[in-house]
């Protein structure tokens, strides 16, 4: 098939099963993102004892291994691809890992001491890291692969998002209720941490089916013939080059990795904010409710939107909003309450169209690279946006935890009580809330260098 042929693959609407078995893969990809950004730094600090400052940098140590490892295994998902015609061996092999790894790094029992704690956790969650994304990476690939229509692409990367937003509620709402379950701290956060680990496994297994529907919808002719670079130097050197030929993929990498710093920052800081602001542990459970419940209602509405004025559009407007809902949060340092549930669900309203906006982009970013340079390079791609993505999240952890160690977080061990100095909490509060609205700011004038339209896709 020409390249020319190439849009009638764009007039052919996807199955719903496809559509169906694609989101449930954000079933694992909302609880990876979810669960260890909103606990694993509080189970460092106030279950192993271990000081707020190294907890940071181990849950950042294995977000930077995430950097390194994302690229390669693009190159190599897109020399299997070539080989092939599936991407799904990678997928497999990161769902059947994932579990174990993922069950492991909760595992650790604060009798071994904070230093014993802190390497065996750092150890568990880089391998956990590399299971996550031998799965992730040919996963966002998929959608280019799926299908080349602009709304079509939008209704499949819509779909994800209401089963990530619902897998977001599930794992941040869930997740701390089973490890309330049990009475001892320590078989709590074991049991969260083998169940959560098995339902994201389950949710990827089941998602790598697509990758064999992938390589049905496009023809012989139409897969890259071009094998990617096999040296660690070049595959590297590839990744570059993906920023360096396209504006497009520049600009909405800017802007995804800005906003992944901003709700991560929000993220990691949510049970501290529960813990110290709200004064009530379990109510992060409620900030998760808060957050969640809206987006899951709101991402149908966003891809409306998207149709009427452009994605490009829809994700400046979700922005904005979102902006302005952290924004009002910093009240929060002198009169903080209930009403912060309010500005919480607004941002969830914005957080629906911030998932699903940018990754029904990508895949137009990514089509439009073979239109114009004739190289299949998904992977490539997708390797360099999962390790922005992980770099927007890591910082986020390391933000509140630098926080927490400038303004004298007392760490504590399962079982004590501890209090806080009143400039840990406005710490807490502001990290929550200026922050994240400040690199939502930033985001935006990088998004105003995304110049791709509907035309330029469906041309």
């Amino acid at each position: 098939m020409s390249t020319a042929a190439r849009p009638e693959r764009a007039s052919v609407r996807l199955s719903a099963r496809t559509v169906a078995l694609y989101a449930i893969g954000s079933l694992g990809t909302g609880g990876y993102a979810t669960l260890p950004g909103l606990v694993l730094t509080y189970f460092l600090t106030d279950n192993l004892g271990v000081a707020a400052l190294t907890a940071g940098f181990i849950v950042t140590g294995a977000k930077i291994w995430d950097v390194v490892i994302d690229p390669l295994i693009g190159a190599a998902s897109d020399r299997h691809y070539a080989r092939t015609a599936s991407r799904r061996g990678f997928m497999l092999v990161g769902a059947l890992t994932l579990p174990v790894f993922f069950a492991l790094t909760f595992a650790v029992p604060p009798s071994w001491g904070p230093t014993a704690g802190a390497v065996c956790v750092l150890l568990a969650f880089l391998a956990t890291a590399t299971s996550f994304s031998l799965f992730q990476v040919p996963y966002v690939a998929l959608p280019a692969e799926l299908t080349s229509g602009y709304d079509e692409r939008t209704r499949l990367l819509g779909w994800r998002v209401v089963v990530l937003t619902a897998s977001i509620l599930l794992f941040g709402a869930g997740g701390p209720e089973l490890r309330s379950a049990t009475a001892d701290p320590v078989t709590g956060y074991l049991l969260m941490g083998a169940v959560a680990g098995v339902i994201i496994g389950v949710g990827m297994l089941i998602a790598s089916r697509t990758a064999d529907t992938a390589a049905r919808h496009m023809d012989a002719d139409e897969r890259p013939k071009a094998v990617a670079p096999t040296g660690l130097r070049e595959q590297y050197a590839a990744g570059v080059r993906t920023l360096r030929d396209s504006q497009p993929f520049r600009a909405l990498l800017g802007t995804f990795l800005l906003q992944a710093l901003a709700t991560g920052t929000m993220l990691a800081g949510a049970q501290y904010v529960a813990t110290w602001v709200l004064r009530s542990e379990d109510a992060v459970t409620l900030v998760f409710l808060a957050l969640v419940g809206p987006a899951l209602l709101a991402t149908p509405g966003w891809t409306v939107v998207a149709r009427r004025v452009g994605k490009e559009r829809a994700f400046a407007l979700a922005s904005i909003i979102f902006l302005l809902a952290a924004a009002s949060l910093v009240l929060a340092v002198w009169t903080p309450g209930t009403w912060m549930y309010g500005s919480i669900a607004v941002a969830g309203i914005a957080y629906a169209g911030l998932q699903s906006l940018p990754m029904a982009m990508l895949p137009d970013v990514i089509s439009h690279d073979e239109r114009h340079s004739g190289r299949g390079r998904a992977g490539t791609f997708t390797g360099v946006w999962t390790a922005g993505e992980t770099v927007g999240f890591a910082l986020g952890a390391t933000t509140v935890s630098l926080t927490l160690a400038a303004t004298g977080y007392v760490s504590s061990v399962a079982g004590t009580t501890t209090q806080q100095p009143d400039a840990a909490i406005t710490g807490i509060a502001l990290a929550f809330s200026i922050v994240p609205a400040l690199l939502m700011s930033a985001s935006l004038l990088t998004l105003r260098r995304y110049r791709l339209r509907r035309a330029d896709i469906d041309a």
